[in-house]
């Protein structure tokens, strides 16, 4: 397809994008053009339009940034055959190569050479966006674009919770980003017995609710080791998923673990941190995981039968829709905390 159209590039080393024309993307002979219909703002969109550290070492502008979104094919390369014109598709984001020794294994979501679509390659934040077949999930007719759209961000909260067992445990979910109330969402599907959602921002806490949190608790006001061990009989919750990124919240999690229990971490620390090894993890036996993307594709059947079944709902978490050309409002709202998920329509 020739022409233009409008997109979000990252224009340059410093924060803001800018909104530009751009040449729509020629694809090759195993990629489709998508027409995008909903694409929404994760938290590294947010690092990559702030420009802090982790953006400045990792992505070389200019260039279209992005990696959530739902849309229409309108465009198939010649080796594609499991995809059509008019199919309606999202995205896997993580691009892998298929021979490390990770992909020969099944480890496709740890592979040691994956680049991620709008981090390192050209991304969705635009009218058209051009992928790999490979990469791509064909959603439900019935399933609305919006809620389409995030679930590659629910993949990570579903591969986070879901990495063990939580059926009648107890589950903490500390930092309640949009990641981490959809976490909040899937532990309660899940069985857990109780879902405790801390954070230090009031609407986001009200969001926890929304999305099934037994209990919220407010890190800055109260103590959360102590009301985590109040609310599980003195003995500590049974998982942990860390989604804040703070180190004092990651320190918080590891004493608030009980026994033999499992942390999950999702979370990307922009600093060191200090723990307390000997006593919160070894002498515990603290099973403790790292987080990263999802399980290619097991944990989009997951995100997909979820979403299908009713069993999570997402909707309250979706708080504001806006046109791709007021991106500025988007990453305001994020900055400021005054949201859940911002969805972009092109």
């Amino acid at each position: 397809m020739n022409g233009t159209m409008k997109a979000i590039v990252k224009h340059h080393r410093g924060s803001g994008a800018q909104l530009q024309e751009v040449a729509i993307p020629e694809i090759q002979d195993g990629e489709v053009l998508i027409r995008v219909k909903a694409t929404s703002i994760c938290g590294t969109d947010v690092h990559i339009y702030n420009w802090d550290e982790w953006s400045e070492s990792r992505v070389n502008p200019p260039y279209v940034f992005g990696h959530e979104f739902s849309g229409e094919i309108v465009e198939v390369g010649e080796k594609v055959h499991n995809f059509q014109k008019g199919d309606y598709v999202s995205a896997e984001t993580h691009l892998v190569c298929g021979h490390c020794p990770q992909c020969l294994t099944g480890k496709f979501h740890i592979c040691e050479n994956t680049k991620i679509i709008g981090v390192d390659t050209q991304g969705c934040f635009a009218e058209y966006v051009a992928l790999p077949a490979d990469n791509l999930w064909k959603n439900p007719d019935e399933m609305p674009t919006d809620i389409a759209s995030i679930q590659e961000p629910m993949g990570n909260a579903v591969h986070t919770v879901l990495n063990g067992d939580v059926a009648g445990k107890s589950v903490a979910v500390i930092g309640c980003g949009p990641i981490g109330l959809m976490a909040v969402g899937v532990a309660k599907a899940a069985g857990a017995s109780q879902v405790l959602a801390f954070d230090l921002n009031p609407y986001r806490l009200k969001l926890a609710e929304k999305m099934g949190a037994t209990a919220t608790i407010h890190s800055g006001e109260v103590d959360p080791v102590e009301q985590a061990k109040k609310w599980t009989d003195g003995h500590g919750v049974d998982v942990v998923c860390e989604m804040s990124g703070h180190p004092v919240a990651m320190d918080q999690g590891f004493k608030m673990i009980t026994n033999g229990g499992r942390v999950s971490i999702l979370s990307l620390p922009t600093k060191r941190v200090s723990l307390d090894v000997t006593n919160d993890i070894v002498f515990k036996g603290v099973e403790v995981q790292g987080i990263t993307g999802r399980k290619m594709y097991e944990t989009w059947q997951q995100v997909s039968r979820l979403l299908q079944s009713n069993q999570v709902d997402v909707s309250p978490l979706i708080t504001h829709h806006l046109k791709l050309e007021e991106f500025e409002q988007g990453f305001d709202l994020m900055n400021e905390g005054k949201c859940g998920k911002v969805v972009l329509h092109p």
